[in-house]
């Protein structure tokens, strides 16, 4: 297939009640892409990524830390990191987050 299209990528999770969701809605030619679904209070421990990432918050709010930096992510909200960058973050809201890794 030379396209794929998700209209509303934010429709592709529901947010549940003390709950983490995910799904993954493309995956190959070096691209990886899922989307997640945080209640308020939910969060992902520090860790790190073997390839580069791009955060993008659909909806709701995060507090993200990256590379001990600590960043308020609303709707709309763009991040790139870089391979390897430690990084945890915590919803203060119910939020939804595209998550796109990218390269080798």
């Amino acid at each position: 297939m030379a396209h794929s299209l998700i209209s509303r990528p934010a429709g592709e999770v529901a947010v549940q009640q003390g709950a983490v969701v995910s799904k993954v809605v493309h995956r190959g030619d070096g691209l990886d892409v899922t989307v997640f679904g945080f209640d308020t209070g939910e969060q992902l421990t520090e860790h790190t990524a073997a390839r580069a990432a791009v955060v993008q918050v659909l909806s709701g709010r995060l507090r993200f830390v990256v590379d001990g930096d600590e960043l308020d992510l609303g709707e709309g909200s763009w991040l790139r990191m870089d391979a390897g960058a430690p990084h945890s973050l915590e919803a203060t809201e119910p939020t939804v987050m595209l998550l796109t890794l990218f390269g080798s």
